[in-house]
């Protein structure tokens, strides 16, 4: 059986995309190793309490040699537009979590609002990431 176990996420600073998700997201910390053997390379994950099989890899975009200097600057500048995809939180009442998030310092892009899937809200990471708060629309939901 396959399962999806890791999302990569670019960010443009660990340190800060770190603090986001554990301090004001909720994440723990999950894995964070510098290898001074592949000049410096930082594996950084972390990922929600109580569900251990997943993870958002907290990934610097890459420089030369890895990718072309355009190719990088093209990859920061769709991370800062919020171009880059998008991560979809689960929740089971997204107006307690907005308010918690907001309360933590997030600045929401939207409101919690009502869709044909359920109730829904928008906010962004330090890095530019489109982040989604989706509480699934019930049987019977008129919500």
């Amino acid at each position: 059986m396959l399962a999806v176990h890791r999302v990569n996420v670019w960010v443009h600073d660990q340190q800060v995309a770190a603090e986001f998700w554990t301090g004001t997201v909720g994440f723990e910390l999950r894995a964070d190793a510098t290898f001074p053997e592949l000049g410096g390379f930082r594996w950084l994950t972390v990922g929600p309490p109580g569900q251990a099989g997943i993870e958002l890899v907290l990934m610097a975009i890459p420089e030369p040699p890895v990718v072309t200097r355009e190719q990088s600057e093209l990859i920061r500048a769709v991370t800062a537009q919020g171009l880059a995809g998008a991560i979809y939180l689960a929740t089971d009442d997204v107006r307690r979590d907005h308010a918690l998030l907001s309360a933590r310092g997030v600045e929401f892009t939207e409101e919690p609002e009502a869709r044909p899937y359920g109730l829904d809200a928008g906010f962004r990471d330090p890095s530019g990431n489109q982040v989604r708060l989706t509480q699934a629309r019930q049987d019977g939901d008129t919500t």
